[in-house]
């Protein structure tokens, strides 16, 4: 070794021994430590689905605000559509007086119009009864029509071999 490495190498060790003697800190007892007395707000995410249409909603405290892909649902058209996405809202009393103090934002993407604004409807009804907390809501969903609370489980069959499509056959001439 040369006496280089030597005398780092005694550097090395010599800093290891200070950290090794040093004090360990300790708080005194009259520092306390600093809570935060911030809320956490209670945000619920809800998902539902129809045909191909996935709508995702996330449900907050708020002032009663209904945004579907960014766009106040007052906007939305055709009315028909806006009323099949209200229909969880305009419901149930329960759902009336609890709605007006939550915000619900929805995005969905995929399949049709119609499609869409279904999805959007069970999200928004899964979501204001996931936030009440009590299954009375969710009952009168359920007594009113299924398909707000459950999704849409149908699925295209898979095209088989030989064929057109799933059931479908090619077409046979006789002549």
């Amino acid at each position: 070794m040369s006496d280089a490495e030597i005398a780092q190498e005694k550097v090395a060790d010599e800093k290891i021994e200070a950290q090794e003697k040093k004090p360990k800190t300790t708080r005194s007892r009259g520092t306390k430590k600093k809570v935060s007395t911030k809320k956490i707000e209670r945000s619920i995410t809800v998902k539902s689905k129809r045909k191909r249409a996935i709508a995702r909603a996330s449900v907050t405290k708020g002032s009663g605000i209904i945004r579907v892909n960014s766009k106040l649902i007052n906007t939305i058209e055709p009315r028909e559509l806006r009323r099949l996405m209200l229909e969880p809202v305009i419901l149930s009393e329960t759902a009336k007086s609890l709605f007006n103090g939550l915000d619900i934002s929805v995005n969905v993407n995929g399949g049709g119009a119609m499609a869409q604004a279904r999805a959007v409807r069970g999200a928004i009804a899964k979501g204001i009864s996931e936030y009440s907390g009590n299954d009375v809501i969710k009952n009168e969903y359920m007594r009113h029509d299924r398909s707000i609370m459950v999704d849409d489980f149908r699925r295209v069959e898979p095209k088989k071999p030989n064929r057109l499509k799933a059931r479908a056959r090619f077409q046979t001439s006789y002549r």
